[in-house]
């Protein structure tokens, strides 16, 4: 059974803007943001001016999804396993994490953007931590766009700490194991309460989830674009709702 449908839309292909009929707009999209690295690669420019780039198309991925009428966007900001890579790299993605929370809440919280954090955020720095608790707050009473960031995310990971709960759980009385179902499972899972993603995209040509939203994403369509991140806007995210709003969901369920 598969996961879902893809299919790739090259960025010649993407046609000029024009909403979905409303009834086909997902409700949630997810977006792994991918390329940042390789747009600057091709223009000669270090690695931190693609990820500054790249911070302009989440401003115009968020205008877009406020558009269209979307109601919750996941944007995949920074991995587990981005940890990994050069400190220089990872003090650039910090320092702008850190700007662009200073610099951008008042906006977002104009805009109507309510933001959400998930992820293992105690690995950043204290002061970006108060900073995410702080644009959380700032921005709770917000219902126009829900907007939720993962930073430090892994599904993996995500998973586990829920078992590890369940387990927990089952240890301490708390919970009979013959009684856990999926939708109590998924409730000990950073996204609990968020609907499921109807709809995820990733840019720069590659076709994973990389570690993304491995559960939530058992049913959600899938569109890969050939468009580096940095260059992604309104045509490409109008191209990925129309590429969505032409699919058959079934859910598992046999064709009528």
């Amino acid at each position: 059974m598969s996961i879902g449908n893809t299919v790739s839309l090259p960025r010649e292909a993407a046609p000029e803007c024009s909403a979905a009929a409303p009834e086909a707009v997902p409700v949630h999209v997810a977006v792994i943001m991918d390329g940042n690295g390789r747009w600057a690669a091709a223009r000669g420019l270090p690695r931190v001016a693609g990820h500054r780039a790249g911070a302009q198309a989440v401003r115009r991925t968020i205008e877009s999804a406020i558009r269209h009428g979307v109601q919750w966007l996941t944007l995949y900001a920074f991995s587990s396993e981005n940890w990994r890579r050069p400190a220089a790299e990872v003090l650039d993605l910090t320092g702008l994490l850190r700007h662009y929370l200073r610099s951008e809440i008042a906006e977002l919280t104009a805009e109507g953007v309510r933001l959400r954090f998930i992820g293992e955020l105690e690995r950043f720095p204290t002061d970006i931590q108060t900073e995410l608790a702080r644009a959380e707050v700032a921005t709770a009473g917000n219902t126009r766009l829900n907007l939720v960031i993962a930073l430090s995310y892994g599904a993996r990971g995500e998973i586990v700490a829920a078992a590890r709960r369940v387990a927990e759980a089952v240890r301490d009385g708390r919970l009979d194991l013959a009684a856990l179902t999926e939708e109590g499972f998924g409730a000990l899972l950073e996204t609990a309460g968020f609907p499921d993603p109807d709809l995820i995209v990733r840019t720069s040509g590659e076709q994973r989830l990389s570690n993304f939203l491995l559960w939530q994403a058992a049913y959600a369509e899938f569109v890969f674009l050939d468009t580096l991140w940095p260059d992604f806007g309104e045509a490409e995210f109008a191209a990925a709702l129309a590429a969505f709003a032409r699919r058959e969901r079934r859910f598992g369920a046999r064709p009528g």
